[in-house]
């Protein structure tokens, strides 16, 4: 059994964040279950939203996220994020991360700040169009120079250990050596990022299973807000692209959408025509192809300088290219797709879960800043904030007495290797598909009730199959999908209203009665 101070899952922005700042009271562990670069942050392109502009103010910032979250948001997390974000920005620069600038008419150098959906001012920090890339390689070098981090990758965690009503450690699946660890802490923290991959459809990595909040919800703790899947508006259309975003920030510098027939069609729908927020957007795009016939719709910016798109987005330039697609002279094919999970495991303004011991940060987490819909580029933001909060809580327990229990080891008992490993692949794209057609952008009651009778009997047969055999990383993240389809279709089943990225045809107005949180909890 290892031993640390601290045990951080999960290896983006939130996990290395708090990593670096734990690391100056005390060991630290992270567990990343692929390569350390491989999280949600490293996908990344757009930005970070903050207020750097003497244009912009807090109130704004602060306003535009309460709009988006359409009712739900927690005004205090909201203020404490917009509020503490400016000092988290400047603690990432020291660290060496470097966002885009441009110069002024005086010849001075400022931020060349970029807007998104639902922003009533320039306020996104980006580098280019890999801004989460670079984050992350920021980080991870900071991490690399400080002696007391130790990072275990391709370590997958299988679930957290309980004692005494805390949590005190975790056991891990080593894919390189085939076996099951067992690693202590006085604090465990989840920072492994959302759920795409339980669609069909997603702008997320591989890695996007919804572990932490599968871990959670099984040792006891709260979650909250699980309905509330955003989908992004414009994911590149290619029978050979995988999960490839085209970037708010692309509408933000002036892009159209189109429909089959070339006709631009916000209008019909919203006011703020292509820059209204994500879910507004999206639900047009499902609308407008639905109406027609069509298979996807197109966003155009060729009308932009050819110079200026290649230097702002050399990243879609170039992949767009791959894929025989011209940005500079042609519109780009898009779809909407599943992008980012606002609901989670339900903690404070510190990060705390229900469970003693136990923390949550980023995508992992539910505070009540994003409501019922995240506005663009606030998701990074609340990483570093929270991340910092975090540490900060943490150092406060530091009177704790090493934990000394004699945990047990992982025991497969009589568990044998998996000789169909077809059925994993098969229950996987099984609940993939089940969740994109009945729990979408759009739902009525008798696709969710449906989704909610078949997930329960796949979950019987991975329980079966997961006790039976050995554990494989294909293995663990099917349980951890199915887990998390569960509490994502219990709530949306809940909600008897449509608020936010929370859409049904059966009750497609608000209702004042369901103005509050979806929590669900074992107890």
């Amino acid at each position: 059994m290892q031993r640390f101070d601290h045990i951080i899952i999960g290896s983006g922005i939130a996990g290395l964040t708090f990593a670096l700042k734990a690391a100056e009271q005390g060991s630290v562990a992270i567990v990343t279950k692929k390569s350390k670069a491989d999280s949600n942050t490293a996908w990344a392109q757009g930005g970070i939203a903050c207020v750097t502009s003497d244009e912009d103010s807090l109130e704004a910032h602060v306003r535009d996220t309460m709009i988006a979250g359409d009712g739900l948001c927690n005004e205090q997390a909201v203020r404490t994020v917009v509020a503490e974000g400016p000092a988290r920005i400047a603690e990432l620069m020291n660290l060496g991360m470097h966002f885009d600038e441009r110069r002024d008419e005086a010849g001075h150098c400022e931020p060349d700040l970029g807007k998104e959906g639902g922003h009533s001012k320039r306020r996104i920090l980006h580098a280019q169009d890999r801004t989460g890339f670079e984050v992350e390689k920021t980080l991870l070098a900071a991490v690399a120079r400080h002696p007391n981090i130790t990072l275990l990758e391709h370590h997958m965690a299988i679930d957290l250990i309980m004692r005494n009503s805390r949590c005190v450690g975790v056991y891990v699946f080593d894919e390189e050596k085939d076996f099951v660890e067992t690693l202590c802490a006085k604090i465990i923290v989840l920072a492994t990022g959302g759920c795409g991959k339980v669609y069909l459809y997603t702008t997320n990595p591989d890695i996007a299973t919804g572990d932490g909040i599968a871990m959670a919800w099984r040792a006891g703790a709260t979650v909250a807000n699980m309905e509330f899947m955003q989908f992004h508006p414009t994911c590149l259309f290619h029978p050979q692209a995988k999960s490839f975003l085209i970037s708010e920030a692309v509408r933000g510098e002036g892009a159209i959408l189109l429909n089959g027939a070339r006709e631009r069609f916000m209008e019909r729908y919203d006011a703020r025509l292509e820059l209204a927020p994500r879910d507004v957007v999206a639900r047009a795009i499902d609308a407008e192809m639905k109406k027609r016939g069509d298979d996807c719709v197109y966003l155009d910016i060729s009308h932009q300088p050819a110079d200026f798109l290649r230097e702002r987005f050399p990243k879609i330039n170039e992949t767009c290219l791959r894929y025989g697609i011209d940005i500079t002279r042609e519109p780009i094919p898009v779809v909407p797709a599943a992008h980012y999970q606002c609901g989670g495991v339900k903690t404070d303004l510190h990060g705390r879960t229900s469970l003693p011991g136990l923390y949550a940060i980023g995508e992992t987490a539910c505070t009540g800043l994003h409501g019922a819909n995240r506005l663009a580029s606030n998701s990074l933001l609340e990483a570093l904030v929270m991340a910092h909060r975090a540490a900060a809580a943490v150092a406060e327990e530091q009177d704790l007495a090493t934990i000394s229990l004699n945990l047990p080891e992982w025991q497969s008992g009589e568990a044998q290797d998996p000789d169909e490993l077809v059925v994993i692949s098969h229950i996987w794209d099984e609940i993939r598909r089940l969740m994109w057609d009945y729990m979408g952008i759009v739902r009525t009651t008798k696709r969710l009730q449906r989704a909610a009778t078949r997930l329960k009997n796949l979950e019987t047969e991975i329980q079966e199959f997961y006790w039976n055999f050995k554990v494989s990383t294909d293995l663990l993240e099917l349980r951890n999908l199915v887990t998390v389809a569960t509490l994502m279709v219990q709530s949306a089943l809940s909600r008897k209203e449509s608020r936010g990225l929370h859409y049904t045809l059966d009750y497609p107005e608000h209702d004042p009665a369901f103005l509050h949180e979806t929590v669900l909890s074992k107890n």
